[in-house]
């Protein structure tokens, strides 16, 4: 459960292939590029660094899809996990599918269990305002071994544009709009567990990635990620 918690977290907190740059919102895209992240944890101290590479990029319909492979490494540069998720662009809007807040070890840790999953995406808009509201993003998934069953749920809501903020990071000096929103993290086996969080991001025009983030339970900060490369 723990995995679990800290894999929604991080993430929290990404047919045919094309050789040329793609574009995304006016970013360019192309595969090989990406970007880097550190982590730490509540006390300030580096955890660790988290890796999203660009691996395909296609058509599907009038949606860019972009495919990226994300890496989770310890402070010490040992690998923890490793996942590929998904993401559609339009030109208005990025949508990352929620699905990609499961990663590989914590599909291992289901393997025992026959899991279907059902999501909705997380959506991020172009234009961003103070004051404006997101939509809701989810992912629910329910399995069974033998007698044993299993369901596990992630609902990240109430997200909002709160303020217009200028930020420093190792990646450089961005403007950014700050968004909030809580997330409720459960699972239940015999019995049920549930766990809530607050997030902050900062994104800036331009960078389809967080420049920033931090995770909050009950009024604590508890980890945060800062963008650390761009390429």
């Amino acid at each position: 459960m723990k995995k679990l918690v800290i894999a929604l977290l991080l993430l929290a907190s990404w047919t045919t292939n094309f050789t040329y740059a793609q574009e995304c919102m006016g970013v360019a895209l192309k595969v090989g590029g990406g970007f880097e992240m550190i982590t730490y944890d509540g006390r300030g101290k580096e955890s660790g660094r988290l890796t999203y590479v660009i691996k395909n990029i296609s058509k599907q319909g009038a949606d860019t899809k972009i495919d990226m492979e994300f890496e989770s490494m310890d402070k010490k540069g040992k690998s923890e996990m490793k996942t590929t998720y998904t993401m559609l662009c339009n030109g208005n809007e990025l949508r990352v599918d929620a699905n990609a807040f499961l990663g590989e070890e914590q599909r291992k840790s289901f393997q025992s269990f026959e899991m279907t999953f059902t999501s909705k995406d997380i959506v991020y808009p172009g234009n961003l305002s103070v004051g404006q509201k997101l939509p809701d993003g989810s992912l629910s998934g329910e399995g069974a071994t033998g007698p044993m069953a299993i369901e596990v749920d992630m609902v990240m809501n109430n997200r909002k544009v709160e303020a217009k903020e200028k930020i420093t990071v190792p990646a450089g000096t961005f403007d950014t709009h700050k968004i909030t929103s809580d997330m409720n993290v459960s699972t239940k086996t015999i019995m049920k567990m549930a766990f809530d969080f607050q997030t902050v991001s900062y994104r800036a025009n331009g960078v389809l990635w967080d420049v920033k983030t931090e995770t909050y339970r009950k009024g604590k900060l508890i980890s945060s990620t800062v963008l650390s490369k761009l390429f």
